[in-house]
């Protein structure tokens, strides 16, 4: 039995078309998705292969194991626009070659954290890495899915604050 896409392509047809770019990404012409199929994001103004780097790149600086790739990816989709295209694009050039620097094919080629966190020290000085993290702090922990994951309930003040609301409950002293 054979499924189909909404744009007519067949499963076979899609994974046939597509080339892993990573040891979790898959990569076609104009999208990336997780290996789980669990995700996928279109990209308009990057390279497939471009998005599939800079999630691996998000989760090597804000590493969590219970956080799901999919809320990397709607952190750094805001760099997918064509004012943003050139510097990400030389950004992740840079890294990829940082990491041929280091013996391997490229950022997403090292198959070990350790590796690429190693390479991003190297880089993270540079414009592109401060630009990227700074970023990351309010694209992943602003997105109130993940919130419950780190115990955040979200704001108080609406609620009446935390005074009335949990600030003395400490059970554990």
């Amino acid at each position: 039995m054979t499924t189909t896409t909404p744009r007519g392509l067949s499963r076979r047809e899609l994974i046939s078309r597509s080339l892993v770019a990573g040891g979790s990404f898959l990569v076609g012409t104009s999208w990336v998705t997780g290996q789980s199929a669990a995700w996928a994001v279109e990209v308009t103004a990057l390279r497939p292969e471009t998005m599939a780097t800079l999630v691996q790149m998000a989760r090597d600086i804000y590493p969590h194991d219970r956080i799901a790739d999919e809320f990397y990816v709607v952190a750094v989709k805001g760099y997918d626009t064509a004012e943003q295209a050139g510097m990400v694009e030389a950004g992740i050039a840079a890294l990829d070659a940082a990491a041929q620097g280091k013996g391997h094919a490229s950022y997403l080629g090292a198959g070990w954290e350790r590796d690429r966190v190693e390479i991003l020290r190297g880089m993270e000085e540079s414009p592109f890495f401060q630009t990227v993290r700074g970023g990351l702090v309010t694209g992943l922990y602003n997105q109130k899915a993940i919130w419950p994951l780190f115990g955040y309930e979200g704001e108080s003040f609406s609620l009446g604050g935390y005074i009335d609301r949990g600030f003395n409950d400490i059970n554990w002293l």
